[in-house]
């Protein structure tokens, strides 16, 4: 009799892989599901093709659903004569500027000056879809919706290397004429283009070099780096053991089955001898995590500190930490001074390098996080607290914290804390008297909105002292990366007032710059005479090429007051055209002005700002 062999509809590796997938689904749901390792011996599979299987799964959900309706139409192709006009048109512009487009098709580059010539065939052709207009000029759909997006797109940075240049005057003056004639932004291709077509054996950094010295072109370079305050080293005052501690936070990342669970891990360090006093371990930072940590320090030394120093997150300044602190002042660190609270910044960083990778596999994971997370930071601070220390005659930080304290040094140091406490509190007294109750109002408002904590008003305050202007695009530029999706993790009030900061100081420096404008205009300055002359020539223009080349002039400017010059005269031309087209003649410039690749992103964003704050000023 034959026997039919029944084989499982399903394999069994591909059975663990769903359970494993479901499993992960579930544990964030909260619902009781197997373990890993009941899954494994029920299913029979390997543990390490499952995880494969499971991972596969995982990627391919999101495409299983799709939005409810009919799918898009394909895009509608235009006739041929006009598909071929327009890249006949396009063959035409690309051989008449040689390194307007270069690389390949997985990752094409395209030069400002073709970016415009492709805005400007959008504009003509306003009757064609952008699906049909780039399948016909061959440029992709979403490379041409970014041209259309006022927005940053950066060319690649150049290389900084200058070897030494022992080139003949004739290979560097073909050199010199090829440049002049390129229309590319980009070294590397142009270096390609001089080494395939003209033959000559130069290499990227020679030829910018070259170009450097005959002043064709002047490289890029990154803002060097802050020198260290060495005059601030040891400024830091300090009493005895046990009189100010310094908290903050650290993030920990604890790997467990393949999840990777952050973790904060709060500390408390005494400013004296560097001794790790109280640790907790959070699921975020937050005041909870503060008054653990402080009560653990109170723990471990049996007294608390005269004072506690806290950076400006506002967690570390409730009503909650407050209560707890009891007696204990509670002292700001200096904004954007990481050396006010270096105590615990150099012992966060000296933890983040000796401290192990922590991979676990266990079913019980947040749990399991938390513990071996306390117990590696109370193994690390018991070995620190232990160690000599040379700076401080080989004694250790527990033996400096053991020291003894007499009462006249507790009481001098109280008397200087609360001597800084009430220095801070009179100036925040006095700078939120001379604050615009308008002002004060609007933040409020817009805090509510951005669901941002301040709960002593500190940042709101500190934020208020700036110009109406600065804190309405700081509010904005907040909002709007919010919106995108772009602001850094974790960024809050902090965030914005810097954003407010910077932009108060871009404003500052236009506005005194249009002042010597005018001053320069009323004094028939001999520098603004033949700026004053091309504007006239341009007024003759039809109103799209007027606008286009006032854009052209003010991103080609080489100094800040022509392009100011410029900028106001295009703003004058805008504010001219009916209400209802103001903004997309707004619009229309600012897309030619972050084509100009050859200006800084930076410049670019506040030529766009100063042209915005022109047209629509607020005051």
């Amino acid at each position: 009799m034959d026997v039919a062999v029944s084989e499982p509809a399903v394999a069994p590796v591909a059975a663990a892989g769903v359970l494993l997938a479901a499993r992960a689904l579930g544990v964030d749901l909260g619902l009781e599901m197997p373990c890993t390792t009941a899954i494994l011996l029920a299913t029979g599979a390997g543990r390490s093709r499952a995880y494969e299987v499971c991972d596969e799964l995982r990627a391919l959900l999101p495409s299983l659903v799709r939005p409810p309706g009919r799918p898009p139409k394909p895009p509608q192709s235009p006739a041929p004569d006009v598909t071929h006009a327009l890249r006949k048109e396009v063959l035409r512009f690309v051989l008449d500027h040689p390194g307007c487009v270069h690389g390949g098709a997985q990752r094409r580059r395209y030069s400002g000056t073709f970016r415009r010539f492709v805005l400007e065939l959008v504009e003509r052709h306003a009757e064609l879809s952008l699906a049909a207009l780039s399948e016909a000029i061959a440029v992709p759909l979403g490379t041409l919706e970014a041209w259309l997006r006022p927005g940053p797109l950066e060319e690649s940075a150049e290389p900084a290397e200058r070897p030494v240049r022992d080139a003949t005057v004739p290979k560097v003056e073909t050199l010199l004429d090829a440049w002049r004639r390129w229309d590319g932004d980009v070294l590397a291709p142009f270096g390609e283009h001089v080494r395939r077509d003209l033959h000559l054996d130069f290499g990227n950094a020679m030829i910018g070099a070259l170009l450097f010295d005959y002043g064709e072109r002047v490289p890029k370079r990154r803002p060097g780096r802050s020198p260290d305050e060495e005059a601030l080293r040891g400024a830091f005052e300090t009493f005895f053991p046990g009189a100010q501690w310094v908290g903050d936070g650290t993030e920990v990342e604890v790997l467990i089955d393949g999840e990777v669970f952050r973790l904060t891990l709060e500390l408390m360090v005494d400013a004296h001898s560097g001794a790790w006093v109280g640790l907790e371990v959070r699921d975020a930072e937050d005041s909870a995590g503060v008054i653990d940590a402080f009560e653990a320090g109170v723990e471990t030394t049996g007294a608390p500190p005269l004072a506690v120093l806290l950076d400006n997150h506002p967690c570390n300044h409730t009503e909650e930490v407050d209560a707890a602190l009891g007696d204990t002042m509670r002292i700001r660190a200096t904004p954007f001074r990481p050396q006010n609270k270096a105590h615990v910044e150099g012992t966060i960083g000296l933890f983040a390098q000796r401290a192990p990778e922590l991979v676990l596999d266990t079913d019980s994971p947040r749990q399991l996080a938390h513990q071996i997370a306390r117990l590696v930071a109370v193994v690390f601070a018991c070995a620190f607290n232990r160690r000599p220390r040379r700076d401080r005659d080989g004694k250790s930080r527990a033996q400096l914290y053991g020291e003894p304290v007499t009462e006249e040094q507790r009481r001098e140091a109280k008397h200087k804390l609360r001597a800084r406490l009430r220095k801070q509190e009179r100036a925040r007294q006095t700078h939120a008297a001379r604050l615009d109750p308008v002002v004060r109002e609007r933040l409020d408002r817009a805090f509510e909105r951005l669901d941002l904590d301040d709960p002593e008003r500190h940042f709101r305050d500190a934020i208020a002292r700036y110009p109406l202007d600065s804190i309405v695009d700081g509010i904005g530029i907040f909002e709007g990366k919010s919106k995108h999706g772009s602001l850094p993790d974790g960024a809050d009030a902090r965030y914005l007032l810097g954003i407010v900061r910077n932009l108060d100081a871009r404003h500052e420096a236009d506005t005194i710059t249009r002042a010597l404008l005018d001053e320069r205009l009323a004094a028939h300055d001999a520098l603004l005479q033949p700026l004053v002359r091309r504007q006239g020539d341009l007024t003759r223009l039809e109103f799209t090429e007027h606008l286009r080349h006032l854009v052209d002039e003010a991103m080609g400017a080489e100094r800040a007051l022509e392009r100011h010059f410029w900028l106001g005269v295009l703003a004058g031309l805008v504010r001219q055209q009916p209400e209802g087209q103001r903004r997309e003649r707004f619009r229309a410039a600012a897309r030619r002005i972050h084509s100009s690749f050859r200006v800084h992103r930076h410049d670019r964003d506040a030529a766009e700002r100063v042209l915005a704050r022109l047209i629509w000023p607020l005051a």
